[in-house]
């Protein structure tokens, strides 16, 4: 791969050393573990917390806390340059980073952000985020059952998550509850849950196709008790936070994707150089040279909505988001990344035949973990009722 040099879209300086700084780093000490990870659903717990030692974790938070103090596009760079060596762990970093630690950097209190953030940045935490349930996947909000009741000095947390990414390996997690049933999606709030607190367990690790090595588990809520200081910003305004976070993991989710589309076509380029067919390589045939010529116009067509978004994004104020142009395009961008992902990704094993069929290919591995991109974050199909609600109550 040619990094791609980040002036030509207009960024400084900065965006590329730190883009740099991820590569050559995952490069050197991430990509030797895919194999591992995917064949026996391994987690490098060691190698995930070692990135703090070279300033890749708690990238966002205040550098009074022992952060990098950077706005949300430099994740977004380190999130598409980690997820060309190792996607299956950039997930994990994704859902640390960005879903748990960037949104208390957004929303956490003074006293939260003292307790917790210089831990997650040593790699002494891990970090997960608790929205999904077995019964509230799309409908996340309106489907929520697990409820959290203040008794005393404390929240008393009833519930289960379900499909949660780093949720069997995570020390501590934003969580969402009902505080208020009657209310629906306005009596959402958010809690910071640690892994030891009393009521707190994690029922299944869970068997997936793709992002093997990036734990998924379901997590139970039994009388889960949490101090009161471990609200997130105020009671029954948890919607706020869960919507305007969700509008910058669509954006961070399509950088994923850019990772891990163009080490599928680099990929395919060098097979398709070094694969020999009725004496001369695939490359020279036309067919493939289509197939490729198509690859790399979405994989670009992607960049450039997701590195534009990226700038839409980059300063997103406490409680923007979840309505709106930024909520509207967000979607939008990560509706045409996984789409155009997915092109890619069946392209890449077409071209590698027989070969991307095998499982032990690593254009395999990307294939099987690509799907998740029309999934998570909210499906498709939730992407374009986002968009078109946005456009038609625009034309009001």
């Amino acid at each position: 791969m040619t990094i791609p040099n980040l002036s030509s879209f207009g960024f400084d300086e900065d965006h590329q050393a730190v883009f740099d700084l991820a590569y050559r780093y995952a490069q050197d000490n991430l990509y030797s573990l895919c194999e591992k990870m995917d064949n026996e659903e391994w987690f490098p717990d060691k190698e995930f917390r070692s990135m703090a030692d070279a300033g890749l974790l708690g990238v966002t938070v205040p550098t009074e806390f022992g952060g990098g103090g950077l706005d949300v596009l430099y994740q977004c760079f380190v999130c598409e340059a980690l997820a060309y060596w190792n996607h299956t762990l950039a997930a994990s970093v994704l859902a640390s980073d960005n879903l748990c630690v960037d949104n208390l950097v957004r929303n956490g209190s003074g006293m939260q952000k003292e307790q917790y953030f210089p831990k997650f940045c040593d790699g002494s935490y891990i970090g997960a985020l608790g929205m999904t349930e077995p019964g509230a996947g799309s409908d996340a909000l309106g489907s929520m059952s697990t409820t959290a009741n203040r008794v005393g000095d404390e929240y008393i947390l009833n519930g289960r998550k379900l499909f949660i990414t780093n949720g069997p390996v995570a020390d501590v997690l934003l969580v969402y509850a009902k505080t208020d049933r009657e209310k629906n999606k306005h009596g959402i709030s958010a809690f910071i849950v640690e892994k030891g607190f009393e009521g707190f367990s994690v029922a299944q690790k869970l068997d997936k196709m793709g992002w093997r090595g990036s734990p998924t588990g379901e997590l139970v809520f039994d009388d889960c008790r949490v101090p009161v200081g471990n609200l997130v910003g105020e009671e029954n305004r948890g919607n706020i936070i869960m919507m305007s976070g969700l509008d910058v993991e669509r954006v961070i989710g399509a950088f994923y994707a850019l990772g891990i589309t163009q080490r599928a076509l680099d990929l395919s380029l060098d097979y398709a150089r070094d694969r020999k067919q009725f004496g001369v390589s695939i490359g020279n045939f036309q067919m493939v040279q289509a197939l490729l010529a198509d690859m790399y116009t979405d994989l670009e067509t992607m960049r450039a909505l997701t590195y534009q978004l990226g700038r839409e994004i980059q300063n997103i104020s406490r409680g923007e988001g979840g309505r709106g142009v930024v909520h509207k395009r967000s979607a939008a961008a990560v509706l045409h990344a996984g789409r155009a992902s997915m092109r890619v990704l069946d392209s890449a094993v077409q071209i590698h035949g027989g070969m991307g069929f095998m499982r032990e290919s690593e254009v395999n591995r990307l294939y099987r973990s690509g799907k998740v991109l029309e999934i998570g974050a909210g499906t498709n199909q939730v992407r374009q009722l986002i968009v078109a609600n946005e456009l038609l109550r625009e034309s009001i």
